[in-house]
């Protein structure tokens, strides 16, 4: 059975990107390691893994509820027939499963829980974390669907 074995990063929907910026960095120490052009988006990390929190602009006229936490992440031990194993777990329990992604830095599966809550399972996409980070400091990062296949009993 596949491992989850971490909880790796947080993101949260915010009213001002930049204000939440200006705190991440300034009070916690952080760095914005890709701020999005459009300023509506913004990755930090404490230096040690691509990202450690992220925040997103939340819709306008957004109320309590809206914003916060979008989903938290947890890393799988192992990679991608881990993921696709779970993925089949969460398929055979009737788990809604939102959507996969390549974000690069990680292979990711969303998913809600009984109540709603959106949660991220991963398997990493270089091999050191300093990869991934110098990877996300470029400003290139962009997602694509992730296509997984379920690998066959036996």
């Amino acid at each position: 059975m596949p491992k989850v074995n971490k909880v790796a990063h947080v993101v949260l929907a915010v009213k001002d990107v930049m204000a939440s910026v200006k705190f991440y960095t300034e009070v916690l120490g952080m760095e914005a390691v890709d701020l999005r052009e459009n300023h509506k988006a913004c990755f930090l990390s404490f230096g040690t893994q691509h990202h450690d929190i992220a925040v997103f602009e939340a819709p306008e006229g957004a109320e309590r509820g809206e914003i916060g936490l979008n989903h938290f992440a947890m890393q799988i031990e192992g990679g991608i027939p881990e993921l696709s194993q779970l993925k089949q777990k969460l398929e055979d329990m009737d788990a809604t499963i939102t959507h996969t992604t390549d974000h690069t830095i990680t292979k990711s599966v969303y998913f809600l829980d009984p109540d709603g809550n959106q949660l991220e399972i991963f398997a990493e996409g270089f091999d050191e974390p300093s990869e991934a980070l110098d990877f996300i400091r470029q400003g290139t990062y962009r997602v694509k669907q992730l296509e997984l296949d379920v690998p066959s009993a036996g």
